[in-house]
C-alpha cells in the first residue's frame, strides 16, 4: 500500500473548513502525529478546545471563502495545503438561485483557487495540494437529482487540480493531486442524503488523507484519485 512509508519531517499542514466532520477529524490526525496545522475556517469556536490541547502547534484563523477580500494570512510555509472546505445545496434544478450557485461555487470553486494564488508565495520546494472532491464530480460516476450545483462545482475541482499540476508541473516540484471522496457519515452527507448511513467514518476518512498528504506527491501529480466505498 502507497502509504505505509513514514514521514518523519514535521510539516506546515493547511486545512480549510476544519470546524466539523472530515475536516476536523483530519486536524487531529496531524496534531496528534507532531505537525503543525494552520486552521482556514469560518468557526474557530469549534477548535477552541484542541488550540489548549496542542499548544503551539495549532493556528486558527477566521476565513470567510465567499469573502476573502480582507483575509490575511500567517506567513507560515505551506508543506501541504488541503482544500476541505464544502458547501451542498440539495434542491431540483429548476429550483437552484443564483445564491445557491454562489454559495457551492464560491466555496468549492472560487475560494480554493484565491487560497491557491495567495498563498503560492509560501509553497515550499515539495509541496503537495489536495483537492477534496467527490465521486459525483467524476464523469462517468452514478449521479443524483438535486445535487446538480453541488456535484458540477466538484467536478470542477477535479479539472482545475489537472490543470494547476499542467501549470506547474515543469517548472516546480509541487503536487497537485485530488481525492474524489465517496459516502463518508457526515453532517453534509445526511443534508444529501437524509437516513443513509454510510460504511465509512470520518475518523477512517481522516487517517487516509493524511497518509495520502504525506506519501503520495512521491508517487503520484495530477491526479484524481476515487476513494469510497459507496456513493452513496
Amino acid at each position: 500500500m502507497l502509504y505505509m512509508y513514514k514521514v518523519s519531517k514535521m510539516k506546515n499542514v493547511w486545512i480549510t473548513g476544519a470546524s466539523r466532520g472530515i475536516g476536523f477529524e483530519t486536524v487531529q490526525a496531524f496534531l496528534k502525529e507532531g505537525h503543525n496545522v494552520v486552521v482556514m475556517t469560518r468557526n474557530t469556536e469549534a477548535l477552541s478546545e484542541l488550540v489548549v490541547t496542542f499548544n503551539g502547534r495549532l493556528h486558527l484563523y477566521e476565513v470567510d471563502l465567499l469573502n476573502l477580500k480582507e483575509t490575511v494570512l500567517p506567513d507560515i510555509p505551506v508543506d501541504v495545503l488541503i482544500n476541505n472546505a464544502g458547501a451542498l445545496v440539495n434542491k431540483p434544478f429548476e429550483s437552484i438561485s443564483q445564491e445557491d450557485l454562489q454559495k457551492v461555487y464560491g466555496t468549492n470553486v472560487f475560494g480554493p483557487i484565491q487560497i491557491i494564488q495567495t498563498l503560492l508565495p509560501q509553497f515550499s520546494p515539495k509541496a503537495h495540494v489536495i483537492n477534496i472532491s467527490s465521486v459525483g464530480g467524476v464523469t462517468g460516476s452514478v449521479k443524483f437529482p438535486g445535487l446538480s450545483a453541488y456535484s458540477s462545482s466538484k467536478g470542477a475541482m477535479t479539472i482545475l487540480t489537472e490543470c494547476l499540476q499542467a501549470e506547474f508541473g515543469d517548472k516546480t516540484d509541487w503536487a497537485f493531486n485530488c481525492l474524489a471522496l465517496g459516502a463518508v457519515q457526515t453532517e453534509m452527507l445526511e443534508e444529501a442524503f437524509p437516513g443513509y448511513q454510510a460504511p465509512v467514518n470520518p475518523e477512517d476518512m481522516a487517517a487516509y488523507i493524511l497518509h495520502f498528504a504525506l506519501n503520495n506527491s512521491r508517487v503520484m501529480r495530477g491526479r484524481v484519485v476515487e476513494v469510497a466505498l459507496s456513493t452513496p
